[in-house]
């Protein structure tokens, strides 16, 4: 019996970066599940509202893969201020052939991070105008940082604003963020960050919407990717009525989890039977973006895919050691 591998965070993120790569690894899961063939069943999902938790448990088989990954994802909410931060969790890879455990790793939610950051990209990198400079992040957390980062490989970002329910630490980010090349600023006024940006990313776990349908103007994407539980929303489901394309990672879950959940309980929703799903706008099945006018919004809850994708980008990481 094989040794099985066993990566802790620090060893993963000397290796894996939120980079052109994994942006690339994760447009590349995206297209294999358009193309059929990938086992994903639906995400099991535990809400612990009494500790403000919930755990969420994701996985794929891709065909042609040596192994997938099983990953448990715990976010729990008050962590902050007990000094923790609020995601954490695990990968456990196994073999496509014999089921054995190969690996484990021990990323304490940065793979997660990667992988979801790397979704916003590809999703910005085909819905959103090319020459789109000026963004606007809801929230100011790990994930309202590592967005704007991964936004910034695929668009010619040079402004940004920063919009949080905690304007202290919307302030502290922009000025952590802020570079030569990027200038990054707070704002205390949603609609006027709204107002501001070409590409609008909402990361927070909001159960009530924080972006407005009224705020969104000709020309602008929106990525949201705070919703990943049926509890939880960020746009006003409006905002699905105005968008010129909606876009879902999985339609299927994004009717139960995502932004089209809300939508479609308020009744302005796009017929789900044709909403193109964000694989099908990478394999040109669909067309993304046809218009520099066009108001366009992908919904991101996170797919099983994108994790089995970037355990495999990790492990190949590993592959030239004995």
């Amino acid at each position: 019996m094989s040794d099985i591998r066993i990566l802790h965070e620090a060893d993963l993120r000397a290796r894996v970066s939120l980079d052109l790569q994994a942006i690339e690894v994760v447009e590349s899961a995206f297209a294999t599940l358009a193309q059929g063939g990938v086992e994903m069943p639906p995400i099991l999902s535990m809400h612990m509202p009494d500790v403000n938790g919930e755990l969420d448990v994701k996985t794929a088989y891709v065909p042609g893969l040596p192994g997938f990954a099983v990953k448990l994802s715990p976010g729990f909410f008050d962590n902050p201020s007990k000094g923790l931060p609020s995601t954490s969790g695990l990968m456990v890879v196994l073999s496509s052939e014999t089921g054995r455990v190969q690996a484990v790793l021990l990323d304490n939610g940065y793979l997660t991070d990667v992988r979801t950051a790397a979704a916003g990209g590809v999703a910005a990198r085909h819905l959103a105008r090319e020459n789109a400079s000026r963004a606007a992040i809801f929230g100011a957390g790990l994930q309202a940082r590592k967005q704007l980062q991964a936004l910034c490989l695929v668009r010619p970002i040079s402004e940004a604003v920063i919009w949080a329910r905690d304007p202290d630490k919307a302030q502290a980010l922009a000025a952590e963020l802020s570079t030569a090349e990027l200038t990054v600023r707070a704002s205390a006024d949603p609609a006027e960050a709204a107002a501001f940006a070409d590409v609008i990313v909402t990361t927070t776990p909001a159960t009530d919407p924080i972006l407005r349908a009224d705020w969104l103007r000709p020309g602008q994407h929106v990525t949201a990717m705070g919703s990943d539980q049926s509890g939880k929303s960020e746009l006003e489901p409006r905002c699905l009525a105005r968008a010129d394309l909606y876009v879902a990672d999985r339609v299927s879950q994004t009717r139960l989890m995502g932004e089209l959940r809300a939508a479609l309980n308020a009744g302005c929703a796009p017929d789900p039977e044709t909403i193109p799903e964000l694989g099908d706008i990478i394999l040109g099945r669909h067309p993304g973006r046809t218009d520099p006018g066009q108001i366009t919004i992908a919904d991101l809850t996170g797919t099983g895919v994108q994790d089995t994708a970037i355990a495999t980008h990790a492990l190949a990481a590993f592959s030239t050691e004995v």
